[in-house]
């Protein structure tokens, strides 16, 4: 079996028009209307040094997908992250999000955010795994966010620097970490 690579790509390569429709269509088959056809910006809001679009590949094949863009000055923007059908179940979202993780934080941000759809269990369950805080009840029927005034989309943040805190006294040099939960 050949290996998996990450390839950095633009969001109108055609390599990857077969899983930007794909996701486009499974939207559309889960929730109806033109959920799966929203605009993501333009794609120069992908490019470096503010973002990336990224494409996991085995072999010729592309089998994964996913992006992040600045949604704040600390802050990016997860997005895009969807896994042909046939290669579920077997860690290509869990990588792909970390890679993500990984190159927004070279990039300068500090933390992450993402949004799911109500229909989605198996992403609020992996991001609730990478250790997001969801920004809804989780212990609410999911359908609730479907209704006015929620827009149907669940949203995630994480930290992707450790938090720190300044001792008392040196405020100026002295950084230290906080213990994690």
């Amino acid at each position: 079996m050949n290996p998996c690579c990450f390839v950095e790509t633009t969001p109108d390569d055609p390599c990857i028009t077969p899983l930007t429709e794909a996701l486009a269509a499974e939207c559309r088959l889960r929730y109806g209307m033109n959920f799966g056809d929203r605009e993501y910006g333009p794609a120069s809001l992908y490019c470096a040094p503010q973002g990336g679009f990224l494409v996991l590949k085995q072999g010729d094949e592309a089998i994964g997908m996913g992006a992040y863009s600045p949604y704040d000055h600390d802050t990016a923007e997860l997005s895009r992250i969807w896994t042909r059908q046939d290669r579920r179940r077997q860690g290509v979202a869990l990588y792909m999000v970390q890679e993500l993780e990984r190159r927004a934080r070279l990039a300068g941000y500090k933390q992450a955010f993402l949004t799911t759809g109500f229909r989605q269990p198996e992403a609020v369950s992996l991001c609730l795994s990478l250790g997001y805080t969801p920004l809804f009840d989780v212990n609410a029927d999911p359908a609730r966010y479907s209704e006015p005034p929620y827009d149907g989309h669940l949203s995630f943040v994480k930290w992707l620097v450790p938090l720190t805190a300044v001792k008392p006294g040196r405020p100026d040099t002295d950084v230290v970490s906080l213990p994690s939960r």
